[in-house]
């Protein structure tokens, strides 16, 4: 069948605004299609980089509800206490030995001044022992928080990658050679220990901000591989705007 158009004819531009699409540790995309006289053209609105809100804030609470962490003098305490009173910045570590999260704590805590000024708390929690834990602060100097979750609890809960695909990674690669390249070093003996080793070492982890509130969970990115840091204004953003 032929359609044919005169010079007057007009063709009104259609807009589709499809449903938002989740992508699993990453966000929300939003996609939109416009129809024109040009043809079809696909545009991409902002993007929510991992940040939860409302139901899934809650619903990640639910999921911290038994999880407790020991600080470095062994006493546990409820996940949720770290915020219940507070905003905090919560960065959970591959494991206390990783050159990696050694770098992450460093491009952390080189924004403490903004994060004190805004009343928010930095804290840094690793899968391993206390002692693990003693010897990252000793040898980091870190100026946060710093607290110990021998079970892998939490990162269970919150479901953070692991498996050796997600660990030796092309990216992840350039990431530890950049990391040596700037002084960080991989602490092997904490590596090695059996905390690390019964779990392959392959445990990935992320960054929440939450409080003050035990629900009130209001960003959580979890790394898709080693190594991958969200821009550090992103988590400004997120804890300080």
């Amino acid at each position: 069948m032929a359609v044919s158009l005169s010079s007057s004819s007009t063709i009104t531009p259609i807009t589709l605004q499809p449903r938002l699409k989740p992508i699993h540790a990453i966000g929300t995309v939003n996609f939109g299609y416009s129809f024109n006289s040009h043809g079809i053209s696909l545009r991409r609105s902002a993007v929510v980089a991992s940040a939860i809100t409302g139901a899934s804030g809650t619903e990640t609470a639910d999921l911290l509800e038994t999880v407790k962490v020991s600080d470095l003098n062994g006493n546990e305490i409820p996940i949720s206490d770290l915020w219940k009173d507070r905003k905090a910045v919560v960065a959970f570590a591959r494991h206390f030995g990783c050159v990696l999260c050694r770098k992450r704590a460093a491009y952390l805590a080189e924004k403490k001044d903004v994060m004190d000024a805004s009343g928010v708390t930095l804290v840094l929690i690793g899968p391993g022992s206390i002692d693990q834990a003693k010897t990252f602060v000793e040898q980091t100097k870190f100026e946060g928080e710093v607290y110990a979750d021998p079970n892998h609890a939490s990162y269970e809960a919150l479901k953070f990658a692991s498996g050796v695909s997600v660990t030796f990674t092309p990216k992840a690669a350039m990431k530890i050679i950049e990391s040596y390249m700037e002084g960080y070093r991989q602490d092997w003996k904490l590596s090695f220990m059996k905390d690390t080793v019964e779990r392959g070492g392959w445990q990935q982890g992320g960054i929440v901000v939450a409080g003050p509130g035990k629900d009130n969970i209001s960003y959580i990115r979890k790394d898709k591989e080693a190594g991958d840091d969200p821009p550090v204004e992103e988590i400004l953003k997120a804890c300080c705007a």
